[in-house]
């Protein structure tokens, strides 16, 4: 039996576990799929408070767990595959065994959506990046591509024109998704070209471990082209690790768990924090904070319930 279980360890889990161990609640932390989360991912983070020097996203998560582990939180590998919210203790079914606990804090994050491609998967964090926001200053005059056609894209397309010489948008049909404010400021923007009815076939050249330019397919005459750029940029959207409680918290038309009077889920108890539930910001100071409320408010919670 715990007093709170915590779903995630990016910073949003790993903030929470902090908090929660300071305030002797002896939290487990389950890792997930992916230990550390999007940060994992990430090479030099730079817009993290207190590091005026930036470090490497992995560094980062360390230092969040030692400090997690110092005070108390203990740690286990696996993902949960189901859960039980009906009554407390909740039961949580991380793969082949359950734990209890009488506060759950969710903070499994939401996955990047990816275009599957091998260069890409090579290149992620070496000119192939899913944050304009948090990569966008290291393309100072430079070219980029962004992929995708929704207001998400846009408002990436915009904000990396403060950095990069050129951005061009490749969509894959003849008109955008995006809502037609965002249009008009997109085809408004002199640094801006679209590439339209296109796909990304391949991004070049994993084979010298950076990004030097792309090949673009047209979806209606077959035809290939390649163009040098210097990064790729990928807003196709994200999905929300919140499979296991479809149908047990509420949640947006998304998958987005609905949060209220802090991080409060519909079930009393039971807590989100972090990207898991917030489709605007998805940053890592962002999740670090919403981590904070999920562990005082999962602490309140059990000092009015009765430990």
């Amino acid at each position: 039996m715990h007093q709170v279980l915590i779903l995630g360890s990016g910073p949003a889990g790993l903030t929470a576990a902090l908090y929660s161990a300071r305030a002797q609640l002896k939290p487990l932390v389950v890792d997930g799929h992916e230990a550390g989360g999007q940060l994992t991912l990430t090479t030099m983070v730079e817009n993290f408070p207190g590091f005026p020097d930036g470090l490497m996203g992995p560094d980062l998560i360390a230092a969040m767990r030692e400090q997690a582990e110092r005070f108390g939180a203990s740690f286990r590998g696996g993902s949960a595959t189901a859960a039980d919210l009906s009554r407390r203790p909740f039961r949580i079914t991380i793969e082949a065994t359950v734990e209890e606990c009488q506060a759950l804090i969710i903070a499994t994050g939401a996955s990047t959506k990816l275009l599957g491609l091998e260069s890409e998967r090579k290149l992620l964090g070496h000119g192939v990046s899913t944050c304009a926001t948090c990569d966008g200053f290291f393309f100072q005059d430079q070219e980029v591509v962004i992929v995708g056609g929704g207001d998400a894209a846009l408002e990436e397309a915009l904000f990396l024109t403060r950095f990069a010489r050129r951005v061009m948008v490749v969509h894959r049909r003849d008109k955008l998704r995006a809502s037609k404010i965002m249009q008009d400021k997109a085809f408004n923007n002199p640094k801006i070209d679209f590439s339209w009815d296109s796909t990304l076939e391949e991004i070049l050249d994993a084979s010298q471990g950076k990004v030097t330019g792309v090949r673009i397919k047209n979806v209606k005459t077959n035809a290939v082209s390649e163009r040098p750029v210097d990064g790729v940029f990928i807003a196709i959207g994200h999905t929300p690790n919140t499979q296991i409680f479809r149908g047990l918290l509420e949640m947006d038309e998304v998958g987005y768990i609905k949060t209220h009077g802090g991080t409060k889920t519909s079930v009393p108890g039971v807590f989100a924090a972090g990207d898991v539930q917030d489709r605007v910001y998805r940053q890592a100071i962002t999740a670090a904070g919403s981590g904070c409320m999920a562990a005082i408010d999962a602490e309140r919670f059990l000092e009015h319930a009765g430990r």
